[in-house]
């Protein structure tokens, strides 16, 4: 059974910066593509980042781009998202999820097979 768990999350100021971090357990990490989304409060989960299998294809969403960097450390088995110049806009639970075998990465929810539990980020203005 595959988990993941976040951590990293945290009340920050406007322009400050905070890292994510996935920590998966179970099946081969190194061959699935992983994503972060986001939930705000009543709103749905969105798309932020995407890292294919082999780390070559990086794909964000157009509010985060130049802002925020998605990486993979397949020896420690962990996903980060290094999130700089963060604004109120960006709170939001953030999400880290397992993709598919060899896949190049996606931003769609549905492309996404395991879960974590979130992690809350709180951009202060």
């Amino acid at each position: 059974q595959v988990q993941l768990v976040e951590s990293g999350g945290g009340l920050v100021q406007a322009g400050g910066s905070l890292r994510l971090s996935c920590a998966v357990s179970g099946g081969t990490f190194s061959d699935y593509s992983m994503g972060w989304f986001r939930q705000a409060p009543g709103k749905e989960r969105t798309f932020v980042s995407a890292l294919s299998w082999n780390g070559v294809r990086r794909t964000y969403a157009d509010s985060v781009k130049g802002r925020f960097t998605i990486s993979r450390d397949n020896a420690k088995k962990t996903v980060t998202l290094q999130m700089n110049s963060l604004k109120p806009e960006d709170t939001a639970a953030y999400y880290c999820a397992q993709g598919h075998l060899y896949g190049l990465g996606s931003d769609y929810v549905d492309e996404y097979d395991y879960w974590g539990q979130g992690t809350q980020v709180t951009v202060s203005s």
